[in-house]
C-alpha cells in the first residue's frame, strides 16, 4: 500500500511539480511553500517580542495603538519581494494564507495574545475585483487559523478610490488617505481589542486613517500586523 502511495505521489509531482516559492528547489514538504533553506532565511523582524519597537514608534503621536508590528523586513530585489510579488500580483492565495499563519505563530506567544478579532484593511471595491481578492483578507485568514479568533470584513470599508502613495511623502500620504475609510457595522467589534491587519507598512498613513476610523467605535483598542515593513520606501 506504502508502494502505491508512494507511485501515486512520485505521478503526481511529476504532472504538477511542487517546487519551494523562493529557489525552485523540489526537495521540501507537501504542505509548505518554502524549503528549509529559503524559510530560515526570511528576513524576520521579531517585532512582536518587543515594546517600542519600529512599526509602533511610526505611530506615536498619530493614533493612539495598543501594539504593532511587521513579520519580515522588505527589500527590493529580494526573496521577500519575490514572494510578495507571486502573492499580491501572481494571485497565489495559497501562499498568502501562508505566510498569514507565520503571522499567527509569531503572535500566538506574544504580546498579542489578548486579540480577540481580526479586521483585513479594506481595498477600494474595483482593485479588489481587478486583483480577485483582498490581500489582507488572506493573510487574515491564515492568522486566525492560528490564533482561532473571528475574521471581520465587513466593519468598515473603502469607499472612493484614492490616488497611488507610491510617489508621495509622508505628508502627501496622510492628507491623501485621511478620512477615506467609512465604518459599516460597528456593533461586532465594541468592546474589543482587534488586529488591523495588511500586508506592507510604509508610513503607516494607510492604516493610521483605517485605525483613526475603527476607534470612533465604542471601547475599542486597536493593535496593528503586517506581514512586510519596507523601511525608508
Amino acid at each position: 500500500m506504502n508502494f502505491l502511495s508512494n507511485v501515486k505521489e512520485a505521478l503526481l509531482h511529476l504532472a504538477f511539480p511542487h517546487v519551494c516559492e523562493g529557489c525552485g528547489t523540489d526537495v521540501l514538504q507537501a504542505d509548505n511553500f518554502l524549503c528549509l533553506r529559503c524559510f530560515s532565511a526570511l528576513p524576520q523582524t521579531r517585532f512582536h517580542l518587543y515594546q517600542n519597537n519600529a512599526i509602533e514608534k511610526i505611530f506615536w503621536g498619530r493614533v493612539p495603538l495598543v501594539r504593532a508590528t511587521a513579520e519580515y523586513y522588505f527589500t527590493k530585489e529580494s526573496g521577500m519581494q519575490r514572494l510578495m510579488h507571486s502573492f499580491k500580483y501572481g494571485g497565489n492565495k495559497e501562499l498568502g494564507f501562508y505566510l498569514g499563519k507565520q503571522m499567527g505563530y509569531s503572535l500566538l506567544h506574544s504580546r498579542f495574545n489578548s486579540i480577540q478579532a481580526i479586521v483585513p484593511l479594506p481595498l477600494f471595491k474595483s482593485k479588489e475585483r481587478k486583483r480577485g481578492f483582498n490581500q489582507a483578507a488572506i493573510l487574515s485568514n491564515g492568522i486566525a487559523e492560528v490564533l482561532q479568533k473571528p475574521v471581520l470584513n465587513n466593519v468598515v470599508i473603502r469607499p472612493e478610490n484614492t490616488e497611488t502613495q507610491t510617489k508621495k511623502n509622508r505628508v502627501e500620504r496622510w492628507q491623501n488617505m485621511a478620512g477615506r475609510f467609512t465604518l459599516l457595522t460597528p456593533c461586532p467589534i465594541e468592546d474589543k481589542h482587534i488586529l488591523l491587519v495588511d500586508d506592507v507598512v510604509t508610513t503607516g498613513a494607510t492604516l493610521e486613517a483605517c485605525a483613526t476610523e475603527l476607534l470612533k467605535i465604542k471601547n475599542v483598542q486597536v493593535s496593528i500586523a503586517t506581514l512586510c515593513f519596507a523601511a525608508g520606501n
